[in-house]
């Protein structure tokens, strides 16, 4: 059960619900035994996360320990998209591909361990993101980003680098 409510401590009251009903419809996808018994739950998953949270987290998203969902409003994330352990994500934030193919997920961003992603933010394509990296507020990510870094803007550019 701990994998379940792994995100419990570093959340608050929304971001708490969100990552547990993820670990949760996550599971179902370990097997095709699971996958068809939790069909319900997974139903019932995308109507509340989706429709009365605002957020969508597909249960196919590969997200490690602990992350953070501040506020959860309007966050996109990609079905495709990898994201590494203790990272963070605000509100408005979009993380996934760039093209219209909605059957093809394997363009989504890979993000790395202690990402902190700003509100208004969009990582978009087959980028890698690297590790302990902040992404400020507003930025449009395109492009891979090393381990260590800063990134503002549109287009995110580096202004810090360790």
């Amino acid at each position: 059960m701990k994998s379940i409510f792994q995100d419990w401590i570093i959340n608050e009251q929304k971001g708490k619900i969100i990552m547990v009903m993820y670990r949760l419809a996550n599971l179902c996808t370990l097997n095709k035994v699971l996958f068809l018994l939790g069909i319900p739950y997974l139903l019932f998953y995308r109507f509340m996360v989706e429709w009365v949270l605002g957020v969508e987290i597909p249960w196919r998203a590969r997200i490690g320990k602990e992350l953070a969902v501040h506020h959860g409003q309007a966050l996109v994330v990609s079905p495709g998209t990898v994201i590494g352990n203790n990272c963070s994500v605000r509100q408005s934030t979009t993380i996934g591909g760039k093209g219209f193919d909605r059957s093809n997920h394997t363009g989504s961003p890979i993000i790395g361990n202690n990402v902190h992603i700003g509100s208004n933010v969009c990582i978009l394509g087959p980028i890698q993101i690297g590790n302990n990296v902040q992404i400020a507020s507003g930025s449009v990510v395109i492009r891979d980003i090393p381990d260590n870094c800063t990134v503002v803007g549109n287009p995110g550019r580096i202004i810090y680098k360790k």
